[in-house]
């Protein structure tokens, strides 16, 4: 059975064909900077065709049908007609407290979706129109939704409920419902697989142009620093993350914001992008090198933020067995490792600066050998989960 998975983030899509249940991956890709004029397209087969296209793409709709148009290529696809795709994975962000689990996209379901889009508004809508697109490119194939906040359903009420009045938890569903949840549950579980324990207490890192961060008790979320919306938490390529409240009620009160003003503000035009002028951390990086002090210090703030998330969790936890670095950013960014693991020895995390130099795209250690602690980089594989999971609903 052929599943395509497609996963739809803030400013990019991924996308895997793989044939299940052999897990055999049969093409892959990825358009990111979507909505900028070096859009990148990148494709390659089972076989070895490779593909890279740098062009202006408008929207996900437009990035997605390039996908399908690789596809189906004469000489690049993979597949000579549509039919040969069964089912069509899709990432969806935000399931509030409807969805716990794997589900078929129905009429009904599309529509909550939309209703989430309030709570996800970088993300659900994406979601939701990469479904519409998927149902008119793949007609007979089934269309699941998989959510990122079913993993932390194990979130315990302690850790996810607010101080506010109890009727807005109650009648209203406002809680920390937690996200990238399909990424933290796959590392998570690669990482107690290799450290062979039958309890353990791992922080989970997601860095990319989003970042989360996940306190995982053996195999359960049981804290994470995103919330009601994937807003809050660590400073990520947009978006503000932990922000004091009253700076919402200044900004309006006092200089006249309106509050989707605010709202575009704090999601579209804060975090790195807004201390650096920058929303790539690769170019962050460079300006960082030749001595751009705002660079310089936010890659310092964004570290800082992590450092405290990480504290926090080993107290949540009463220890820690591993820390993992996944996601784009995690995986890729030496410099993010280093300055995150950096003092952090009160915890038992050691850095080893040569193994953390190593290029390698494969899970590995880049702890000291005197460690208390495992630093892992895991390579996140949503897609394979999401594929799993839609193979076990359908078949």
């Amino acid at each position: 059975m052929n599943i395509l998975v497609i996963n739809s983030g803030s400013s990019s899509v991924k996308f895997q064909l793989i044939e299940m249940p052999s897990e055999v991956l049969i093409c892959s890709g990825l358009v990111e900077r979507i909505g900028h004029a070096d859009a990148i397209l990148n494709y390659k087969t089972r076989s070895g065709v490779a593909f890279r296209q740098i062009d202006h793409i408008e929207s996900h709709s437009e990035g997605l049908r390039k996908i399908v148009e690789l596809l189906l290529d004469p000489e690049k696809g993979v597949i000579a007609n549509k039919d040969e795709i069964a089912v069509v994975g899709h990432r969806v962000v935000h399931g509030g407290k409807l969805f716990s689990e794997t589900i078929l996209i129905t009429p009904e379901v599309k529509q909550n979706i939309a209703e989430y889009s309030a709570l996800a508004p970088l993300h659900n809508p994406h979601n939701l129109e990469g479904v519409l697109v998927a149902e008119k490119l793949f007609p007979n194939a089934k269309q699941v939704a998989v959510f990122d906040t079913a993993f932390h359903h194990t979130i315990p009420e302690k850790a996810k409920k607010y101080a506010i009045p109890n009727e807005f938890y109650e009648k209203h569903g406002v809680q920390v419902y937690g996200f990238h949840g399909t990424s933290h549950q796959y590392v998570s579980a690669k990482a107690i697989e290799y450290l062979g324990l039958k309890t353990s207490k791992i922080i989970s890192i997601h860095l990319g142009n989003g970042c989360s961060i996940t306190a995982v008790m053996d195999g359960k979320s049981v804290d994470h620093s995103m919330g009601f919306s994937p807003s809050p938490g660590l400073i990520m390529g947009t978006r503000a993350g932990d922000i004091d409240h009253g700076v919402i009620f200044f900004l309006i009160n006092n200089l006249g914001y309106s509050a989707d003003e605010v709202n575009n503000l704090l999601t579209r035009q804060s975090g790195m992008l807004g201390l650096t002028g920058h929303m790539d951390l690769r170019d962050i990086q460079a300006e960082a090198e030749k001595g751009n002090a705002h660079c310089q210090l936010a890659l310092a703030m964004n570290a800082y933020r992590i450092q405290k998330y990480i504290g926090s969790y080993v107290a949540a936890m009463n220890g820690l067995d591993a820390i993992v670095f996944t996601a784009g950013i995690g995986e890729n960014s030496k410099m993010m490792r280093r300055l995150v693991c950096a003092d952090m020895d009160f915890f038992g995390i050691d850095l080893d600066d040569d193994k953390n130099e190593s290029d390698s795209k494969v899970m590995r250690e880049i702890n000291a050998a005197a460690s208390k602690v495992k630093i892992l980089v895991i390579p996140t594989n949503e897609e394979l989960e999401i594929a799993k999971q839609a193979f076990e609903l359908v078949r």
